[in-house]
């Protein structure tokens, strides 16, 4: 009887839970519905009776991008462009002319060309505008619009009209199909080591390095430096495919942990590897991220490379796209990623970003946390992959992250390219002090970059109708622009080398970058330097 009556009183409390989850998720559901409601009816008033035309498809992306952005800056909506768009990132394939774009007012700007496609056949320029495509005129069109002029169908012909320094240029170009080589470039350092950089985690990632790692091999390489910096990653199952050339079949990679049960998983190799001896060093900086982050973590869990260079980005997050209708996509959230020593090593905590102040907190300002790697070294999370040999450099002021995200590094390359018709060979070109100097001094005309201080005392003194205190005005113009100098001048050494970088495409491509890099890069040189003392490299990885 008393059986009979624990019994019952658990079946009443199991119907009670049910009830309430029952209740619940229909509450939830039926929220949802009436916020639909909401808006579909405030559209159709909109569309109805507001005085001058709107565009439905514009409204209704900005809204839906406005939704998500309060979220996290991985969940995105994409429409039909731009789902076309990360396909072509996604494959490393479309048909268009081989450049690198700006979207602007003035039409298609190019930010790089692509060595031997159709744009450097046509002898097109970084910096060059494209005003017009086949008589069609390109100013103030939308970035969607604009996107669809340049890619085709392959060996369709494309009249362009072209603004560069003033001039206006006519062209014919024909549209081919462009690969784009997740591995742009690998080489031989010396006698024995290889270098392989990897710039993202495409569809064509882990067959490109496992060519690249054979190719070297019969080089004679028997020592590898493998550059992860600047890598904002990509696939999650390539960045496994690439771990698993170094470290034996059967072991876990990453973990991913879902809301959804389904999308929580334990992804393990799966192949024999390409090399369990090879001395390996992996370079890595601030914006090494995603995958990049679980290929070095991996590694250096399993005490398999050194890892060198700067903490990473720090995102630990797994998105996956969703189909929507109308050939529209949802690229979500969907999950934390572990490395094998159980470390997630998300930097920012999106959950708890304050919308009225925009500012994200860190996960290790509320402490990390001490994992440990296969051979007993101490390694943490809250933010990153953290270097075994750490590279210093200068830590980045708040004007010179706001340099970097404008186009004055870019716009200073193209000025000094213009006027500088011949510069040393790629080996030996340096910028130099001096360069620096003329950086600063363009800097007065430049207008991309703005700080904060500055935009907010512009527009305090267009509020003011007092003309009066212009004088006062430009002398505190002039006093923000001395400061800022000083701020990014704190930061030389980082945009040195960006400049440098910047000016060194323009004349020898990508590619140029790259060579340069091989005998000039202070990391390289560092990493080549470890891996000629083998004694360090085993003690480190020992953890002794």
């Amino acid at each position: 009887m008393k059986k009979f009556k624990i019994k019952k009183g658990i079946l009443i409390t199991l119907a009670v839970g049910a009830i309430f989850l029952s209740f619940s998720f229909q509450s939830k559901f039926f929220e949802i519905a009436k916020q639909i409601e909401i808006y579909n009816t405030l559209f159709k008033e909109l569309n109805m009776y507001y005085v001058d035309e709107i565009n439905p498809a514009e409204l209704t992306n900005r809204a839906i991008k406005n939704t998500l952005k309060d979220l996290d800056p991985y969940t995105n909506f994409y429409n039909e462009q731009d789902v076309e768009d990360a396909k072509i990132r996604r494959e490393g394939e479309y048909a268009g002319i081989g450049v690198g774009v700006y979207y602007t007012k003035n039409g298609i700007q190019i930010s790089e060309v692509y060595k031997g496609y159709a744009g450097d056949k046509a002898g097109l320029k970084a910096g060059d505008i494209i005003t017009s495509v086949d008589g069609q005129a390109l100013k103030d069109m939308e970035r969607e619009q604009l996107s669809m002029f340049l890619k085709g169908t392959p060996d369709t012909k494309m009249a362009v009209e072209i603004e560069r320094q003033g001039k206006i240029l006519k062209k014919e170009i024909l549209r081919e199909q462009v690969e784009i080589n997740p591995v742009p470039f690998y080489e031989m350092i010396d006698a024995e080591t290889g270098y392989i950089t990897l710039t993202q985690f495409n569809e064509k990632a882990s067959s490109e390095v496992k060519k690249a790692y054979r190719e070297l091999k019969k080089k004679g390489m028997t020592k590898l430096v493998f550059d992860l910096r600047s890598n904002p990653g990509g696939s999650l199952q390539e960045a496994i495919n690439i771990s698993n050339f170094f470290i034996p079949k059967g072991k876990v990679i990453v973990t991913t942990k879902a809301k959804i049960k389904k999308w929580s998983n334990t992804y393990k190799t799966t192949n024999d590897p390409l090399d369990l001896e090879i001395p390996l060093v992996v370079l890595v900086n601030g914006r090494s991220a995603s995958a990049s982050e679980i290929v070095s973590g991996s590694l250096q869990d399993y005490d398999r490379a050194v890892i060198m260079g700067q903490r990473s980005f720090g995102k630990g997050l797994v998105q996956r796209y969703r189909t929507l209708t109308y050939g529209t996509q949802l690229k979500l959230t969907i999950s934390k990623y572990y490395t094998p020593s159980g470390r997630c090593i998300q930097e920012l905590d999106y959950t708890n970003w304050d919308d009225k102040t925009g500012k994200v907190p860190k996960f290790s300002d509320k402490g990390i946390n001490v994992f440990k790697t296969e051979n007993g070294r101490k390694v943490y999370d809250g933010g990153g992959v953290l270097p075994d040999i750490e590279i210093e450099i200068s830590k980045k002021t708040e004007a010179t992250e706001v340099l970097v995200g404008s186009k004055a590094l870019f716009n200073f390359a193209i000025d000094y390219f213009y006027k500088n018709p011949k510069i040393e060979t790629v080996e030996k070109y340096q910028f130099s002090n001096a360069d620096f100097k003329n950086f600063t001094n363009y800097l007065v005309l430049d207008t991309t970059f703005v700080t904060k201080q500055e935009r907010l005392f512009e527009t305090a003194f267009l509020s003011i109708e007092n003309t009066s205190i212009s004088k006062e005005y430009q002398k505190i113009k002039e006093k923000l622009f001395e400061d800022k100098v000083e701020e990014i001048s704190k930061n030389q050494d980082i945009i040195q080398v960006l400049l440098e970088e910047e000016i060194l495409e323009k004349y020898y491509y990508k590619e140029g970058v790259y060579e340069h890099h091989l005998k000039n890069d202070y990391t390289i040189k560092e990493a080549v330097k470890l891996l000629q003392n083998q004694d360090k490299y085993t003690q480190i990885l020992s953890g002794k």
